[in-house]
């Protein structure tokens, strides 16, 4: 009798404390994860609550029936261990990106890079003492990870285990839709996407805000500074009229260091539907401050615009890391 009032009481206890529990998850939309030892917050009931990035493909269907998904139709995931368990590819279904290419210093550009990358790639230099850099902003409106903004400051390099030829390079990449760079900067706006990156594919991310928005002319990233919460990089850039609607799939391509400081290498593979590319400097306004970033970018020397892509629809599937020898005992 003794045992059933005791299992009683500690019934009630419980469900209070799971109701009180389940209002806090309900008063702020967000549920707590472990993710290799991390404490994550996630949508609660979200793509990534529910599934860990393998989410059955009718579930996409029912909940964006007007998502084309035939081309994740033909891609398989397969469960892999990036220092905590995923699947791969991870699938990005409904997405943004505008991608801003400039010259920068060469010199400084190759001081950023370790000497165990510098081995098998280089900056590409595109005149003498100038090599490039891409800056793309990114809007995941809808993927495995739920939704979230990034912004990715890159390196442009050749293919490692492949000769650089500078422009000649630049132009046989772009023939061929597969380019390879070094991530200097990562920025994220969601815990989440900064914890898998830098636990599961050892990119250089953080947290902080990143403000998307437009209008029926421009497209705008506000990336705010971690530090003083003030906005840092501004990247505004015109909505291009001419843009082709047949979809081109595109490689992208990074070489970088794990954890234990050996080589690898990660790629993602684009779908774009909508695309179009310009290279007048009006089409883009890049704003810089004070912030940490901005200081960062003011010492590269950026130059001229060199190319700029606009993609107001494209799909991905980001795949898992592998060693950088496995690329070059392929070729």
């Amino acid at each position: 009798m003794k045992l059933n009032k005791t299992m009683a009481l500690v019934t009630v206890i419980l469900s209070t404390v799971m109701s009180s529990a389940w209002a806090n998850e309900l008063k702020d939309g967000m549920s707590m994860i472990d993710i290799a030892g991390h404490e994550v917050p996630v949508e609660a009931g979200g793509l990534y609550d529910r599934y860990r990035s393998n989410p059955p493909l009718e579930v996409i269907e029912s909940e964006s029936p007007n998502t084309d998904l035939s081309w994740f139709e033909s891609l398989k995931k397969q469960k892999v261990d990036i220092g905590f368990e995923s699947y791969s590819p991870n699938f990005y279904y409904e997405n943004t990106k505008v991608t801003a290419v400039f010259t920068a210093d060469l010199e400084a550009l190759t001081a950023l890079m370790p000497a165990e990358v510098l081995e098998q790639v280089q900056p590409i230099q595109i005149w003498p003492g100038r090599g490039l850099v891409a800056l793309t902003a990114y809007a995941y409106h809808y993927c495995d990870n739920d939704s979230y903004n990034e912004v990715a400051l890159s390196i442009i390099t050749n293919k490692p285990g492949e000769s650089n030829w500078g422009p000649f390079t630049l132009v046989g990449q772009s023939m061929a839709k597969d380019f390879w760079g070094y991530v200097l900067k990562l920025p994220v706006d969601t815990e989440l996407a900064r914890v898998r990156g830098v636990v599961g594919y050892n990119l250089p991310k953080w947290l902080t805000d990143i403000h998307y928005s437009e209008t029926e002319q421009d497209l705008t990233f506000e990336l705010v500074d971690a530090e003083t919460g003030k906005v840092d990089v501004t990247l505004t850039t015109k909505k291009l009229a001419d843009v082709s609607h047949e979809p081109i799939l595109i490689n992208n391509s990074f070489t970088n260091l794990d954890q234990q400081g050996e080589l690898t290498y990660g790629y993602a593979v684009s779908r774009q539907l909508g695309y179009g590319s310009s290279s007048d400097a009006e089409d883009v306004t890049l704003t810089l401050s004070e912030g940490s970033l901005s200081r960062y970018m003011k010492a590269l020397d950026l130059g001229s615009l060199v190319k700029y892509e606009y993609v107001p629809s494209f799909q991905s599937a980001l795949y898992a890391p592998k060693p950088l020898s496995a690329l070059t005992t392929m070729q």
